[in-house]
């Protein structure tokens, strides 16, 4: 899936300093894995485009340095990692 692949190199790029793999290196409750986002209602694209784009406690904002396509296609790739297992 094209998305896929833009959300992996994405991902790749931006987020995987604090998330290779799922986990979350500034706050270790809060990981990328499918328990986690639903505990926290982040299962879904909105929520995570929404966090994606305005930031959250210590994750910076990504509004203005990557395109709504860009987050739209990261947050479809952290799902689909998650319902994988990461």
């Amino acid at each position: 899936d094209a998305d896929l692949a833009t959300g992996a190199k994405v991902f790749s790029a931006n987020c995987a300093a604090c998330h290779a793999g799922g986990i979350n290196l500034v706050n270790a409750e809060k990981t990328l894995k499918k328990e986690a986002l639903e505990k926290f209602g982040m299962n879904s694209i909105v929520a995570i485009t929404t966090v994606v784009t305005n930031g959250k406690a210590g994750m910076p904002a990504f509004k203005g340095r990557l395109t709504d396509d860009q987050i739209a296609a990261v947050a479809a790739y952290v799902l689909d990692q998650a319902e994988k297992g990461w």
